[in-house]
């Protein structure tokens, strides 16, 4: 039995939609890091824990199928942000859970997205949202799939805040150290040949 074995099964959105403004309008997912697009480096942590593994993203489509049992894709233009790829794969989400990572945390490990999932699992009516010492990190979360209708409200209201939406639902933390290395956000030319895994 492995680890996913005893938590209840999730589908995993890798969040690659966005416009990477800070790497000089390149789609984030697919720039190379340490020898592999940074989407494949979270594909491999996350495929073996689920049979639904979504990827939402708004260009080079084709590439991205490879990774994805499903690809999903913002119904507006202009990259309305991160809320968008959120609400789209709740709104296909084949599991109770939808554990959601952006494609530039390419350090993130297993024990980690557990413990979310754990969180997730101890609370299940409510998400569960990683905490960085004291700042909340809203992509780096687990949302139960019943919240999908309340999420789809949110966005017709004109909310653009994941985070907002999560704690009007009650979200609980999982608490990381502030520093926590896992958790760097590769989102800059800099950053991407500075940081090594």
């Amino acid at each position: 039995m492995t680890v996913a074995d005893t938590l209840a099964p999730c589908s995993i959105l890798l969040l690659a939609g966005g416009q990477g403004l800070r790497m000089g309008g390149r789609d984030k997912g697919l720039i190379e890091w340490q020898g592999e697009p940074l989407i494949e480096h979270l594909y491999r942590l996350t495929r073996p824990l689920t049979d639904d593994l979504i990827i939402s993203c708004n260009r080079n489509r084709e590439q991205y199928a490879r990774f994805a049992d499903q690809l999903v894709q913002d119904d507006e233009s202009g990259y309305p942000g991160p809320y968008a790829g959120i609400r789209a794969g709740l709104a296909v989400a084949r599991h109770g859970f939808l554990l959601v990572v952006p494609c530039d945390t390419p350090l993130l490990d297993l024990e980690l997205l557990q413990g979310l999932r754990r969180t997730a699992a101890a609370h299940p009516s409510k998400p569960a949202m990683v905490r960085q010492g004291e700042q909340w990190e809203p992509l780096l979360c687990c949302i139960p799939t019943v919240h999908a209708r309340v999420f789809e409200q949110h966005w017709q209201q004109g909310q653009r805040s994941p985070r907002r939406t999560m704690a009007e639902l009650g979200a609980v933390a999982l608490q990381c150290a502030a520093g926590d290395p896992r958790l760097a956000n590769l989102n800059t030319p800099d950053l991407l040949t500075f940081i090594k895994a």
